[in-house]
């Protein structure tokens, strides 16, 4: 899968609120992520002002264009799981299967083992997302089960498979 040649990645700054609330408008967005639809640009802005040192949202992004978004953040809130993170992602429909989310996981991957001591990184993705769960396990990520009636979506209710990587 080869990659965009001009895609930058870049942490998300305060004023990149419009754009994720456009991202995350997405009907994929809204199905394959725990984002309500219609998010609105002032809730992304202040999800962005609150991170604090322990996370990292990063851009995907072709030209001036918000191609997809990742986090990781560290479960500092727990003295016990300061190894370990969680991981999230979504890519823009129109740039899905051309190597965003590849990048992104790569470089989220690299942050949290090699600058911030993180030895197992932890994600939920609904049981029907096969595209997810295939880059997930190219990354090195295993299931560890399933977790019923995790989260509603449309009316009904879905389950998730909980994956983590450790290094």
């Amino acid at each position: 899968m080869s990659r965009p040649r001009n895609l930058l990645l870049r942490a998300a700054e305060i004023d990149d609120g419009a754009a994720l609330a456009r991202l995350y408008s997405e009907p994929s967005a809204v199905a394959g992520t725990l984002q309500l639809p219609y998010p609105s640009a002032g809730a992304w802005t202040r999800k962005l002002e609150e991170a604090s040192a322990f996370e990292l949202h990063l851009l995907a992004c072709v030209r001036q264009d918000v191609a997809g978004h990742g986090f990781i953040r560290r479960f500092a809130e727990f003295a016990r799981r300061q190894h370990a993170a969680t991981l999230g992602l979504a890519v823009r429909s129109d740039w899905q299967r051309r190597g965003i989310g590849d990048a992104l996981m790569q470089a989220l991957i690299e942050r949290a083992e090699q600058w911030m001591q993180i030895r197992r990184i932890e994600l939920e993705v609904y049981v029907d997302n096969r595209a997810a769960i295939a880059l997930y396990r190219k990354h090195g990520f295993v299931e560890e089960g399933l977790l019923r009636n995790y989260a509603f979506r449309d009316g009904q209710w879905v389950d998730v498979v909980p994956m983590a990587r450790l290094r």
